[in-house]
């Protein structure tokens, strides 16, 4: 079997890799089914011996090992055992990582542990530490794997550009969604590696649009688990459930109760797709080790009938719990995440409907390190684009003014961290910056007259102006400079409303966020043509270049995956133990910085995708920076560089020699 031991200590002291070596020389190999264990000691005493059955992991510190090095030398009777080349690491007071992954951030180094995985065919079906052809000759030897590969020998690359030439002959986004996780299942490794090289023509298959129609569908395409359903038959067990999973050192968690995905309302338990998304691009986006990552979905029903009479749905099939039911819940969830996994772990909110989001990010933000990327992730990205923009409407964000399609958590949200940005540049309060920003929701503008009868989240914003009815009349009132859209309805920036826009702006800002694209305000070629080519653009789902009058315009993604996967290792490489608002204007700050002349000439406000890593890089350092000022990092020296650091890390998908 794969032996990975590596023995490290909380100064940073390691084994040397030669004294590793005679360790795992002790050990026997033989194929065996998969058998992972990897087990903490915090006591040289702590050990097991090595034992005969194929399943067993033995732990042992190195005094105990050298004992029965003679003894288990002996018992290797056919085969030596194996062990990764390592790679030194480039993190300060890190520790070697067998897997590439990042080994810096962890709170406690195990000393020592000892990790056993199975060789031969089993080899082959782990997914962590399958290579397909990549094995080497020397590799298929020592491993059992002779006559189960075909005898060539390939590189990652080649694999790389295989999978992206079948991939592209798939002409449905479903199905290319599927072969995606198909391989993330088989493969872990590669997919990733496939991800991070092509970030820009596969992003929008793993995450929006793709990955809402996915949703939808769960049921249907569900292969195996990759991630935890927590439902309300698991009440009063929960600590246990997360007791099953089987990755202990966990540094995020992305949640969701299913009930207001992307722009498709309530798909209960399958849910789960944008979880398992968010993640996906924290390890390929941010460098967040795959094996720290932990998807869960929180079922208590759906009151989507069509999912309740679909054969194939695989949540609850009752009505949703409210109240106090759902709400003992999700609370026994937050107590038990904080028990299991220590103050550190980033929880992060995803798709809770309006009225549970904003109670539940109030509620754990004191206690908890918790994230709302509905609330907080979409507006810094859109925060950082308004920034950016003012390069080509120039000005500042305190002489613009801003109308608002939507007061839901998303449009309040980016709102308020508009309003505190001009605060902040200002020196003026808050309640003073949110009087040049307008929203408009079902019923109308929000003005003081309604203010009794509206939800509290939106109350900040109801200003002195008589009542207007629609977003037409609201545009003409107002004349603002910026629109956003944040409605969740399709096609609502009309012909009318964005020529009134250019008609008031010689450079329009136009901001249709609604996702999946079918949900999108208006299209990128809608906006430039309406606007005589005049708009400065961004969607929340991709669009493609559009050509108008000869001018070719690339309309830019106010994509929450520009900040996230960055926000997060920002917050893990420092050890935060609380979210702070000025963590989320330093890092839209951070993004905005990185648009350069060339992108403003094709029209663009936020920087390229194939550029993403370098752009969470400088994002976690701007938000590690900010917390360390703020007194909420807890992983002390502050490096000196702190980008370098976000850099060294950042997990590698590349494969690993095993001997």
């Amino acid at each position: 079997m794969i032996s990975l031991t590596q023995t490290s200590f909380l100064n940073g002291a390691c084994i040397s890799r030669a004294h590793a070596r005679r360790l795992s020389d002790s050990r026997t190999r033989r194929p065996s089914s998969v058998k992972m264990a990897a087990v903490n000691s915090s006591s040289s005493s702590d050990h097991h011996r090595a034992g005969q059955d194929k399943k067993s992991a033995f732990m042992a510190d190195s005094a105990a090992m050298r004992e029965n090095a003679a003894a288990a030398a002996a018992a290797a009777s056919s085969s030596t055992p194996v062990v990764v080349e390592e790679k030194e690491s480039t993190m300060a007071g890190g520790a070697r990582d067998v897997y590439g992954e990042d080994a810096a951030t962890e709170d406690q180094f195990v000393t020592p542990w000892t990790l056993s995985v199975a060789s031969g065919y089993t080899l082959l079906r782990d997914p962590n530490h399958n290579k397909g052809l990549a094995f080497t000759e020397k590799e298929r030897d020592a491993h059992y794997l002779r006559g189960l590969l075909p005898p060539t020998v390939v590189s990652q690359e080649l694999q790389v550009k295989k999978m992206m030439h079948s991939f592209r002959k798939y002409q449905v986004p479903l199905q290319r969604y599927m072969a995606l996780m198909e391989l993330q299942e088989g493969n872990s490794k590669l997919f990733y590696k496939l991800l991070i090289d092509n970030v820009e023509e596969l992003l929008p298959v793993v995450y929006t649009p793709t990955v809402g129609e996915a949703c939808q569908k769960y049921g249907s395409i569900f292969r195996r688990p990759q991630g935890l359903f927590i439902s309300l038959r698991e009440k009063g067990k929960i600590l246990e459930v997360l007791r099953n999973w089987p990755e202990k050192n966990i540094q995020v968690i992305v949640v969701t109760d299913g009930e207001r995905i992307l722009g498709l309302g309530d798909l209960g338990c399958q849910g789960m797709g944008i979880p398992v998304g968010k993640l996906s691009l924290y390890t390929a986006l941010g460098g967040v080790r795959p094996s720290a990552c932990l998807p869960v979905t929180i079922d208590v029903g759906t009151n989507n009938d069509e999912l309740l009479k679909d054969e194939f749905y695989i949540g609850l099939r009752q009505r949703r719990a409210t109240g106090q039911e759902y709400s003992e819940l999700l609370h026994e969830f937050m107590t038990a995440v904080k028990q299991i996994y220590g103050e550190k772990v980033l929880v992060q909110f995803e798709d809770f409907a309006n009225h549970n989001a904003f109670d539940l990010l109030a509620k754990y933000s004191p206690t908890h390190l918790v994230f709302n990327d509905d609330i907080q992730g979409t507006a810094s990205v859109v925060l950082a684009g308004l920034i950016s923009a003012l390069k080509l409407v120039g000005g500042s964000l305190a002489d613009h003014k801003f109308l608002f399609l939507g007061a839901g958590e998303a449009g309040t949200g980016i709102a308020e961290l508009i309003a505190l940005e001009i605060s902040k540049q200002t020196k003026t309060p808050v309640e003073e910056a949110r009087k040049n920003i307008w929203l408009v929701d079902s019923k109308g503008l929000i003005v003081s007259s309604r203010k009794e009868s509206l939800q509290h989240f939106k109350k900040p914003w109801a200003h002195e102006h008589e009542p207007v009815r629609n977003l037409i009349d609201a545009v003409k009132a107002i004349k603002p400079t910026v629109l956003i859209g944040s409605s969740g309805a399709g096609r609502t920036f009309t012909k009318e409303v964005v020529e009134t826009m250019a008609s008031l702006n010689k450079r329009p800002v136009i901001l249709a966020l609604s996702n999946p694209t079918s949900q999108s305000e208006c299209t990128a070629e809608q906006a430039y043509t309406w606007s005589q080519g005049r708009a400065i653009f961004a969607s929340g789902s991709p669009f493609p270049a559009v050509e108008f009058e000869g001018k070719t315009f690339t309309p830019g993604q106010a994509n929450n995956a520009y900040i996230f996967p960055g926000f997060g290792l920002g917050l893990i490489m420092s050890g935060a133990i609380r979210v702070h608002d000025d963590m989320l204007l330093a890092a839209s700050e951070a993004l905005a910085s990185q648009v350069t002349e060339e992108n403003y000439k094709k029209g663009l406000i936020y920087p390229p995708f194939t550029n993403i890593r370098k752009i969470s890089a400088r994002i976690a350092a701007a938000v590690a920076a900010k917390a360390y000022e703020l007194g909420m990092a807890t992983r002390l020296p502050q490096p000196q560089d702190l980008v370098k650091y976000a850099e060294s890390c950042m997990y590698s998908p590349s494969y690993r020699n095993y001997r």
